[in-house]
């Protein structure tokens, strides 16, 4: 019996892939979810896995063809040998290493190690970079304790412990690529056994480290090991001032400061290259990978630049008339609706009023044709500590003000906390970006692709306006439009925010759909 390969839905609006590489070949056996074929869109690439267990039978496209979304790839044979396959994961490798450590430890038996793999991060992604490990070999944790937070393209996401015991073993070291279903380390339930099982294998991660610093049971801190590896340091020329005595980036850069060694004194090639201020200045860099999602935010703002004909207009808004229905309103709405009334509820509803009369605006490219949305996720910019993320409201349009608010809070606590899935930030056709929360008073934000349009808010500021020929002190914001003018034209652009301006200015025209 053959079962068809096809080609997976691969998102809104995307209708088409190209075959960029097969990993098998006709004749090869298969398991039930290996990666057949990679394939590339326009947005994503996606690996197509095997249905089901079997001897790929035949390959219809090539590498480097085109095919749309349910086109026929190939055909598997099932049950051709499939149960003699040998498994191609790493997690069945390291199971199976698991299985005879265990029966060679000393205490082992006792309790099967726990594996720790690499969760599936959601659709269209496909590996994770291993960041920093809370904990290391030897160390007693409790189930759900964090033990190591691993990054996307698109978040962060930390990895706990699913059982209480001692880490043995830690497998993937920081920095490193793993896919999902590859082990990462390896908890001792029984909280024995520890030596046994981890004699002569020292984490990865603890290879590439200086050696603990004389008198401290906690290795360096991961820059503090860098430059000490840089400057041929040893843990014992530098005092650690950290906890348990580890040895801080600081403590480095004060031994490096006191001539302690004469690595530390001399200098090296690319210094001498670079000229003796340089050299110091060196000296005094770290030099740090960025996160795969700090990476495709360059790629993508960066793209946007340079495929949309870009343009803002700006205007401004007297925030008088919201700031005073917030004042009137603010208990008996938090008492209600148990959400603060804030102004993004406000901002959310006046833009879906104006992307109703401007539909160009909530519309996108998509080759030779436009695509309108007859609907409004407007997504909302969230700066974190790990970069800027934009989690979307969906329906905006077809919610009340205190729905927005509720939303918005709900996406932003996600954010926050690293909990943002692929749904929470997908399929968004308008963006707002508050710089206003951190004083930017004036700014030009850049598009967030394929989208047509985002609305920068600033910061609230007195000043004196005329008002009826009369000079008076008003709170006015600054509103920043930026738009694809390659489907706005500038009267649209323009009339757009004029729009969100009224409903701003004048709030019962939001209560009146006007």
């Amino acid at each position: 019996m053959a079962t068809e390969i096809r080609v997976p839905t691969l998102g809104e609006s995307v209708s088409e892939a190209t075959i960029a590489q097969w990993f098998k070949k006709p004749g090869d056996t298969v398991s039930q979810d290996e990666p057949l074929v990679e394939l590339e869109t326009d947005k994503v690439t996606v690996e197509v896995p095997a249905p089901v267990a079997g001897t790929l039978e035949n390959i219809v496209v090539k590498e480097g063809d085109t095919v749309e979304v349910g086109a026929l790839l190939g055909q598997i044979a099932e049950g051709s040998g499939a149960s003699d396959a040998p498994a191609s994961s790493a997690k069945a490798e390291a199971k199976s290493e698991t299985k005879a450590e265990t029966k060679s430890g000393a205490k082992a038996g006792k309790a099967e190690l726990v594996d720790v793999v690499t969760p599936s991060a959601g659709e269209s992604v496909t590996e994770a970079e291993v960041g920093e490990w809370s904990v290391k070999v030897g160390d007693m944790v409790k189930a759900d304790d964090t033990l190591v937070e691993l990054e996307t393209d698109k978040a962060a996401q930390e990895i706990p412990a699913p059982v209480a015991g001692k880490v043995v073993k830690i497998v993937a070291e920081t920095g490193t690529t793993v896919e999902p279903g590859v082990l990462l380390c390896q908890i001792d339930p029984s909280g024995e056994g520890a030596a046994a099982a981890s004699a002569g294998k020292a984490a990865p991660a603890e290879k590439a480290a200086p050696a603990a610093a004389s008198g401290s049971s906690m290795p360096p801190a991961p820059s503090a090991a860098k430059m000490m590896a840089e400057n041929k340091l040893s843990g014992d020329q530098v005092a650690g001032t950290g906890k348990r005595g580890q040895v801080l980036k600081g403590d480095v850069l004060d031994a490096l400061a006191s001539g302690a060694t004469a690595a530390a004194s001399a200098p090296t090639p690319s210094q001498i290259s670079r000229g003796p201020v340089a050299a110091d200045d060196e000296a005094r860099e770290e030099r740090v990978r960025m996160t795969k999602l700090r990476q495709t935010i360059a790629r993508r703002l960066k793209d946007a630049q340079n495929t949309a004909a870009m343009l803002t207009t700006y205007n401004e808004v007297d925030m008088g008339p919201v700031m005073e229905l917030r004042k009137q309103y603010k208990d008996l709405f938090e008492k209600k609706h148990g959400v603060k009334l804030g102004f993004m509820g406000f901002f959310t509803k006046a833009v879906t009023h104006a992307l109703k009369e401007i539909p160009a605006v909530n519309a996108e490219i998509d080759g030779t044709d436009i695509i309108y949305k007859n609907f409004c996720h407007i997504g909302v910019a969230v700066g974190t500590d790990k970069g800027l993320v934009v989690p979307v409201v969906r329906d905006a349009d077809q919610m009340s003000i205190a729905e927005i608010e509720q939303e918005i809070g709900n996406l932003g606590r996600k954010a926050r906390d690293g909990k943002l899935g692929m749904a929470d930030m997908s399929g968004g056709t308008f963006t707002i970006s508050n710089g206003g929360v951190y004083g930017s008073l004036m700014s030009s934000p850049i598009l967030n692709a394929p989208q047509s349009g985002i609305l920068g808010m600033h910061k609230i500021q007195e000043r004196p306006m005329a008002v009826n020929g009369q000079v008076v002190i008003r709170p006015m914001m600054y509103l920043a439009l930026s738009y694809d003018h390659r489907v706005v034209d500038g009267k649209e652009a323009v009339t757009f925010l004029v729009r969100v301006k009224e409903s701003l200015e004048d709030p019962q025209r939001l209560v009146l759909d006007l």
